[in-house]
């Protein structure tokens, strides 16, 4: 399988770049085993303030990774599925174009050579 033009890869970096940063990537993470969260509880035991925290969920809103809602006086933050599996399905790709590479390599090494 070959990857002639990655899909969306100007998007693609920017989700990436977003998830680079080891506070956003925790944020990603928390909410992963948590579902929604409040702001409060986010930037609880961060060494952060909520508006840091805040920014930080800005930018996982602006690629796509989170949204935020409200609930009374509350915003609470949750990752976008979509998103994620977008990522996966991306990842897969590339994960299977090493895969055939690797198997072609494979195959070129083992070939048995012919001698004069």
């Amino acid at each position: 399988m070959s990857l002639a033009r990655p899909p969306e890869p100007a998007h693609l970096a920017s989700v990436f770049a977003a998830l680079g940063d080891p506070t956003r990537w925790n944020l990603v993470f928390r909410l992963s085993g948590s579902g929604p969260l409040p702001i409060v509880q986010l930037a609880a035991d961060s060494g952060m303030t909520r508006q840091a925290i805040t920014k930080h969920l800005h930018v996982l809103e602006a690629v796509g990774l989170a949204r935020s809602r409200r609930r009374g006086r509350e915003q609470l933050w949750e990752l976008t599925p979509e998103q994620i599996r977008n990522m996966q399905r991306n990842l897969d790709l590339i994960a299977r174009s090493w895969d055939d590479a690797m198997d072609r390599l494979a195959a070129m090494v083992e070939e048995p050579t012919e001698t004069p």
